[in-house]
């Protein structure tokens, strides 16, 4: 795979169900300015990146931030970083449901209001359970299958919207302040979580000294211009309708191209988002049984099915946690949610770089991170600027997240050490 093979991997990972939603968001905080937001994130984003690549240039275990962590930062923190691992993907999961349910409601109209979109979720949950317990090879197959359908619909706003634009709507008249940037920011985050996962060690990539930087920057680069392209046409189109729409991007769609461009939009968002969550209920589960089989969950977590050899318990406990999140929380909420555990683990792979050089752990021959020297202290002191952007209540979330984990940690250690 060479540069623009990973960068359009790191592109599709990246470009998920969220930036559907997102604009309205935006646009509620900042309004026309809100394109800085986008800017300011995707800054943050690639420091954390060059961090994370500077720490797998040397640790070649597999497992990405949980083995940095681990080597750098020892057990306990390694552990803690699984757990935001998978907060991030539950959480995250469930915000991205909200919003096809959303869509689902605007598409059929039969499905919309709480009850409809609570049992059509329900089916969807049951629908990637029964396939991925079937068997990995399925739900990826099925999963590859839908992972494009979301570029069209959002290449369609982002170049043919421009063009049905208002000048007017796209002012700004005065400018916001830095703790509104960095509150929206803190939510943005969710847009661009996940191209981490393009440095992760992979013997499919030619020259990865030289590959995985270009096709980084090229990547983010990429993925900020279409951001940047899709709020400048919703915010263009609708105007001061965007921060109260619940389907800004099929909205805006329907204003510039009319009823079909909107149902386009629909049925695009419908089904990326479709098959985010199979993607979602197919690796979110492997996490639950890793942890399971270390002996930090109950053991029940960690059965395979006698027949398929799928971790089937962990899967379906995966999404009854996932659904019951979606029905009982907001977007909003959820995406800030998965932001901040996402934050959590970025500041300590930002921690794991600097420690992994300071102790001296060589890195790998071709190795070659630009500013890896000086990236863990230039993300760590931005990271902590986003999380200024929390609530007290947001805080206090994170922080019995924190503590639970702990607890299961401590009593885990506990229990290892009488057995042994």
């Amino acid at each position: 795979m060479g540069t623009f093979g990973l960068a359009a991997a790191i592109i599709n990972i990246t470009v998920g169900g969220g930036i559907f939603r997102l604009p309205a968001n935006v646009a509620g905080a900042l309004g026309p300015a809100a394109p800085v937001a986008y800017l300011v994130c995707a800054a943050a984003m690639a420091l954390i990146v060059l961090c994370i690549a500077d720490a797998g240039s040397r640790v070649s275990l597999t497992g990405g931030p949980y083995a940095y962590i681990g080597v750098a930062l020892g057990p306990y923190a390694a552990f803690l970083s699984g757990v935001m691992l998978w907060m991030l993907g539950l959480f995250a999961t469930a915000a991205v449901s909200t919003v096809f349910a959303a869509s689902l409601g605007q598409l059929v109209p039969a499905l919309g209001g709480p009850l409809s979109e609570g049992v059509a979720l329900a089916v969807v949950y049951a629908f990637w359970v029964f396939v991925n317990v079937r068997g990995v090879a399925l739900g990826a197959r099925l999963n590859s299958v839908f992972t494009v359908a979301k570029l069209v619909p959002l290449g369609l706003i982002a170049i043919g919207g421009l063009f049905a634009v208002r000048a007017e709507h796209i002012a700004i008249a005065t400018w916001p302040a830095a703790s509104d940037i960095a509150r929206t920011s803190l939510l943005l985050v969710f847009a661009f979580a996940g191209i981490e996962v393009a440095l992760v060690p992979s013997g499919e990539v030619r020259d990865t000294a030289r590959t995985v930087p270009r096709a980084i920057a090229l990547a983010m680069t990429a993925i900020a211009l279409l951001y940047v392209a899709i709020q400048a046409a919703a915010q263009g189109i609708l105007g001061p309708a965007l921060p109260g729409a619940t389907t800004p991007l099929a909205d805006a769609a329907g204003l510039a191209f009319g009823s079909g461009g909107r149902m386009l939009m629909l049925v695009g968002a419908s089904v990326s988002m479709f098959g985010y969550l199979g993607g979602m209920t197919l690796s979110m589960p492997r996490i639950v049984f890793a942890m399971a089989g270390d002996g930090f969950l109950p053991r029940t977590l960690a059965a395979v099915h006698p027949v398929h050899r799928t971790p089937y318990v962990a899967i379906v406990v995966q999404a009854i946690a996932a659904l019951a999140l979606a029905l009982t929380g907001t977007f909003e909420r959820l995406a800030i949610l998965a932001n901040i555990t996402a934050l959590a683990l970025y500041f300590g792979c930002a921690v794991a770089a600097w420690r992994l050089r300071a102790t001296g752990v060589a890195a790998a021959a071709d190795a070659r991170v630009p500013l890896g020297g000086v990236a863990p202290f230039l993300a760590m002191p931005v990271i902590l600027w986003l999380l200024t952007g929390l609530r007290r209540d947001e805080w206090l979330a994170f922080a019995a997240v924190v503590v639970t984990g702990s607890l299961v940690y401590v009593v885990a250690r506990t229990t290892r050490r009488r057995a042994a």
